[in-house]
């Protein structure tokens, strides 16, 4: 065994010395990838202000710089639910990227402002499986995008990259494109990609808004030698010797740059590219804020400062806002909100979905909550509805919260006036294995009030049970679940939202 590996060891050695005598020419890709990123600046790392300069300074150094977004970014933000993240347009378009891709969140307030901030923003936008409702490519947006280096008319003096961009399938559970034409990402890749080999292209990459069983099935594919990926939040880099995937966390904390060295020449008389990456992944603590945008986000700031910065009460305990914790379990935070909402409305129980938690922070005991905190937590403009329900409508509606907990889903309920226990070893569906409303177990055929939100309430993150509720309060007279909170807040004036056992994980 030992001599078979030695002896692949110098045959491979062999290959690369054959190529690189006969070498024609080296080039230097920089990809550098921000995804998700939702906010102006913060105080610690992170935002708009530091991703821009981080993006400048790339781009100062000079040499060939790839700077990719690879979407949600016109909301959640505070100001979005003012402006419908006019802003983060503006901001973007300081330092606009090279490739944008959309992102779910893009889609939060629907079509028309979708088509306006798209055609606001200045970067080049790539989204293969978005379509228009009649089927037609949307004006101002691509499916893929050729990168040349070097002389085009000498293939042993160039190199082509072949980008394929690739929106949020799963878009119109999470979001609200309304009619727009939203497919596969892996299918509709993989033909893209297929049509960039047949065009020349030496490197494919995919700049993909996807979920992780998304971005696994595009690595595994093998098409794709790199995959910039974005909507998990997650820090990732996975490197297997032939394919790269990166994600660069949330909110320009960290930014990812993938140095790719790249070799053209000839091998057996045949052209060979050969290339090789080699990864920084930036802390953005340690960047200074890029001042033209602070200049703009102080202006931002002030706006809503005057309204926003104003105490509400304080918490008695701390509260955890952070995504890992409102996506995977019971969470002080998530029994606060519920409870305004059932109390707001004179419900018997609430069901809200972690994924429209949004601070991704943590308040420590004592400290004071002000209603920029709560419209920073709940940004997305919900209103509280109340619904009538009978009871295996909110089995049903419990069940899909806990299907995808593995993944740390958005749909994850959190609930109050009833405790439900679940097993995640069982199939999604069947893991709902015992429900309390009050002191009694949940009885199917009875019927509930039930408060909940009205992105969830219209069959939001996979709730399409809920649909077949009776409205008894809604859009037109339901109150934003940001007020309900906020003067739930106010009236206890001490917080004392904890984690009690209201969720149990078998």
């Amino acid at each position: 065994m030992m001599k078979l590996l030695k002896r692949t060891a110098l045959a491979a050695g062999f290959a690369f010395a054959t190529l690189s005598s006969a070498l024609a020419a080296d080039f230097d890709v920089t990809f550098l990838l921000v995804n998700d990123i939702y906010k102006m600046n913060d105080k610690k790392r992170g935002g708009m202000a530091r991703a821009n300069a981080v993006a400048r300074a790339e781009r100062a150094k000079g040499g060939n710089v790839v700077y990719v977004h690879a979407g949600d970014t016109i909301s959640p933000s505070l100001l979005s639910g003012f402006d419908k993240g006019e802003h983060m347009i503006e901001l973007l378009n300081i330092v606009p990227p090279d490739i944008f891709v959309p992102g779910n969140h893009e889609y939060d307030f629907g079509k028309a402002v979708f088509y306006e901030r798209m055609k606001a923003l200045t970067a080049p936008i790539l989204a293969a499986n978005l379509r228009n409702p009649d089927g037609s490519a949307i004006e101002g947006i691509g499916d893929t995008t050729m990168l040349s280096y070097g002389d085009a008319a000498d293939p042993m003096n160039s190199v082509k990259i072949g980008v394929v961009g690739l929106t949020a399938e799963d878009s119109p559970v999470k979001s609200s494109p309304e009619d727009l034409q939203i497919t596969s990402s892996h299918e509709v890749g993989m033909a893209r990609a297929k049509e960039l080999r047949e065009a020349g292209a030496d490197i494919i990459v995919a700049a993909v808004h996807g979920s992780r069983q998304v971005d696994r099935d595009m690595f595994d594919s093998g098409v794709y030698d790199i995959i910039l990926t974005g909507d998990d939040h997650d820090l990732m880099l996975f490197y297997d010797g032939r394919k790269v995937m990166v994600e660069s966390s949330e909110d320009g904390n960290y930014m990812t740059a993938i140095d790719v060295g790249i070799s053209v020449g000839e091998s057996r008389g045949k052209r060979r590219v050969r290339w090789h990456p080699t990864f920084r992944i930036m802390d953005t603590a340690d960047v200074e804020p890029d001042a033209a945008t602070m200049q703009k986000v102080a202006g931002y700031e002030a706006l809503l400062s005057k309204e926003l910065d104003i105490e509400l009460g304080t918490t008695a305990d701390e509260l955890d806002t952070r995504k890992a914790s409102v996506r995977t379990g019971e969470s002080a935070i998530g029994n606060l909100i519920s409870d305004a909402m059932r109390g707001a409305v004179g419900a018997d129980i609430a069901i809200t979905n972690g994924g429209g938690i949004r601070g991704n922070t943590q308040y420590a005991p004592g400290q004071a909550l002000t209603r920029r905190d709560i419209l920073t937590e709940l940004p997305f403009g919900n209103k509280t509805l109340l619904l009538e329900v009978d009871g295996a409508t909110v089995r049903a509606a419990l069940e899909n919260g806990v299907s995808q907990v593995e993944n740390s889903a958005g749909r994850f309920p959190h609930v109050s006036g009833m405790t439900f226990a679940y097993d995640a070893s069982k199939p999604a569906g069947e893991r709902v294995v015992e429900v309390m409303v009050g002191d009694a177990p949940l009885d199917d055929a009875a019927t509930y009030k039930l408060a909940t939100n009205d992105y969830i309430a219209g069959g939001g993150d996979g709730y399409k049970a809920l649909r077949k509720g009776k409205v008894l309060l809604g859009d037109l007279d339901g109150k934003l679940m940001a007020n309900d909170v906020m003067a739930y807040i106010r009236a206890a004036g001490d917080v004392k939202a904890k984690v009690e056992g209201r969720i149990k994980k078998m």
